[in-house]
């Protein structure tokens, strides 16, 4: 990760300025909430599209059914992760990483009757064995057999939402790319901070820092797997029959 070390910074001026430039920003911060609320509230109106609901996947304990995945539920939320098959835990997709590693707490979605998953490309025993190494305890199954049904193309990150209605599976919302940022926290802090992501696509001042390359890989690894090295967990993922 590389970070400019002579970067400028915000003006200095007094705090009645201050707050007075940050009251004008507030206005569009509160516009913006208000907007993302009327785009949620469409996407509570969006139409659904029926998917099998006997797609096969795998689990810990096997075979398992797309349907079986709600737990019981009623609604389901799902992301695909990215797989290299028989590449080694630092060559895993970073952006994948990056997102599913957010998503930790999921008593608050059960109280709503939500069930998150992660659906991974790739096989069962190999690409579990790299949610352990993370240190995950999402759900997690391999959708490998149906992946071509239930992508339909689409991705590469992708973010679904289904709804059940007894033993039939509906497909009502999908997502990709920057979409899927709803699953982190990070970049929304960021967001907020002078620098902001530090990233060379942003609008920012001149000589503010920049990571080259983003902060989601590190010295050739997806940066959270770091911490889990110098844990002592080993990133041995072996090798499964394709």
């Amino acid at each position: 990760m590389n970070t400019e070390t002579t970067a400028s910074a915000p003006k200095v001026v007094d705090r009645a300025t201050y707050q007075a430039e940050l009251d004008t920003l507030r206005n569009r911060e509160k516009a913006h909430t208000r907007e993302g609320d009327a785009i949620a509230a469409a996407r509570r109106r969006l139409p659904m599209v029926e998917v099998d609901a006997t797609s096969p996947l795998i689990g810990p304990d096997g075979p398992i059914t797309l349907l079986e995945v709600f737990e019981g539920r009623r609604l389901l939320i799902a992301y695909y992760q990215m797989w290299h098959t028989g590449h080694p835990a630092a060559e895993q997709c970073e952006g994948c990483t990056f997102f599913n590693s957010q998503v930790r707490e999921l008593s608050y979605l059960h109280a709503c009757d939500v069930t998150y998953a992660t659906l991974c490309q790739g096989p069962y025993e190999e690409s579990v064995r790299y949610r352990d190494f993370m240190g995950w305890d999402v759900p997690w199954y391999s959708a490998r057999e149906s992946i071509d049904l239930l992508m339909a193309g689409r991705g590469p990150f992708m973010l679904a939402c289904y709804l059940r209605e007894g033993d039939r599976v509906f497909e009502t919302y999908w997502t990709t790319g920057r979409g899927v940022e709803v699953m982190d926290q990070t970049y929304g802090l960021l967001d907020r901070t002078a620098y902001g992501r530090q990233e060379e696509w942003e609008d920012s001042p001149a000589g503010w820092p920049r990571i080259a390359g983003g902060s989601s890989r590190t010295n050739g690894r997806p940066t959270a797997q770091w911490s889990r090295l110098e844990a002592g967990h080993s990133d041995d993922l072996g090798t499964v029959g394709h």
